[in-house]
C-alpha cells in the first residue's frame, strides 16, 4: 500500500529505507535511526540566500575537481559501518543535508548518496528542534562524516567541527562570525569570506524596507 499521509504511519514506529521508498508524502521527512522526523516548512529567505551563496562558491571550486557538492533535496543514506548492512531494509537513516560534499564517487547512485559524505553543512532555521540537532550531531559523528558545519543565518555565524580519527569524536575547530574567513579543513585551497555569504540578505532587506517606506 502506498503511503500518502503521515496519519497512515505510526510516528512511534521504526522504519527502514525500504519503507521510505514506498511513501508519497505531501510533507518532507527524514529518518534518523528508524524514527520519522518532519522537516521544517519551506526555508526562509535568509536560509535560501545563505545556501545559494555557499552553493555558488562550491560550484566554482569543485567544477573541475573529483569531489562533488549537492544541495537539498538530496537523500543521504547512512548505515551502521560496523554491521556494513547496505540493503534497503538494513538502512534506517535517510537525511537531506542542506549541502554536502562527496569525494568518493562509488557512494553515488541514482537515489543519492549511500554512505557518509566528506563534508555536511546544515543551515539552521528558528524552528529547528534542539533534540533533532543533537541526534544529527551524534549521527554524523558515528557515521564518519569527516567535517560538519552548523550555519546560524540569523546570528551570521558558523560553527565548524572536524572528526578526530583516534577518538572518532568531533572536535570544535572554531566559531566564525561575518567578519571572518572560513576554510574547510578538508579543502584548504577554498577560502570563504563570510561577509559575502551573509551580505546578500542584508542588502535585500534594506531594499525591501526602502520600498515599504516610499
Amino acid at each position: 500500500m502506498t503511503i500518502t499521509s503521515l496519519s497512515q504511519l505510526d510516528l512511534n514506529g521504526t522504519y527502514s529505507y525500504a519503507d521510505y521508498l514506498k511513501w508519497r508524502l505531501d510533507v518532507a521527512v527524514e529518518l534518523i535511526k528508524g524514527k520519522i522526523y518532519k522537516m521544517s516548512p519551506a526555508p526562509s529567505l535568509k536560509h535560501q540566500q545563505v545556501s545559494r551563496q555557499l552553493c555558488g562558491l562550491f560550484y566554482d571550486h569543485f567544477k573541475d575537481k573529483k569531489c562533488q557538492y549537492f544541495n537539498a533535496p538530496f537523500d543521504v543514506r547512512l548505515y551502521d559501518r560496523k554491521k556494513s548492512n547496505r540493503a534497503n531494509r538494513g538502512i534506517f537513516t535517510v537525511v537531506q543535508p542542506d549541502i554536502c560534499v562527496i569525494c568518493d564517487e562509488s557512494k553515488l547512485d541514482e537515489r543519492g548518496c549511500l554512505g557518509s559524505p566528506d563534508l555536511i553543512i546544515e543551515i539552521l532555521s528558528p524552528g529547528n528542534n534542539q533534540k533533532e540537532l543533537k541526534k544529527k550531531f551524534e549521527l554524523y559523528q558515528e557515521s564518519g562524516v569527516k567535517e560538519y558545519w552548523l550555519v546560524y543565518p540569523y546570528e551570521e555565524s558558523i560553527t565548524q567541527f572536524f572528526l578526530d580519527e583516534d577518538s572518532e569524536k568531533y572536535q570544535l575547530v572554531s566559531v566564525y562570525g561575518c567578519e571572518d574567513d572560513i576554510t574547510p579543513v578538508l579543502f584548504q585551497d577554498l577560502v570563504i569570506d563570510l561577509d559575502d555569504v551573509f551580505e546578500t540578505y542584508r542588502r535585500i532587506q534594506k531594499e525591501i524596507e526602502a520600498a515599504e517606506n516610499d
